[in-house]
């Protein structure tokens, strides 16, 4: 794993630290630049981490991420990871557990 995939670990596992949230998520454009998100739950709305990350990185202008990193304990949920392959089809997705070690890559 390159140290820039390392990054977006370490970007993701802030996100979800800060404010206590079940998931962080971090994803990188083709130009290098970061998104990073956690997961939203209020009565009117819930948004996953990873999707509100590749949001924001679309709504910057990003044409295509390069990689993605979640840090959760559960699955990925299928809308976050259809929105970071519609962005970047082979990015890949860097699954981590809250304690930082990598579940998978997806």
């Amino acid at each position: 794993m390159s140290p820039e995939d390392q990054k977006i670990i370490t970007l993701a596992r802030s996100s979800r630290a800060r404010v206590a949230s079940s998931e962080g998520a971090a994803v990188r454009d083709e130009t290098g630049r970061t998104y990073t998100a956690a997961a939203v739950a209020l009565p009117s709305l819930r948004l996953s981490a990873l999707s509100l990350a590749v949001a924001m990185a679309a709504s910057s202008g990003a044409d295509k991420l390069e990689a993605a990193a979640l840090v959760s304990d559960t699955e990925p949920d299928e809308e976050g990871m259809a929105a970071v392959h519609d962005l970047g089809p082979e990015a890949p997705v860097y699954h981590v557990a809250s304690d930082g070690t990598l579940r998978g890559t997806l």
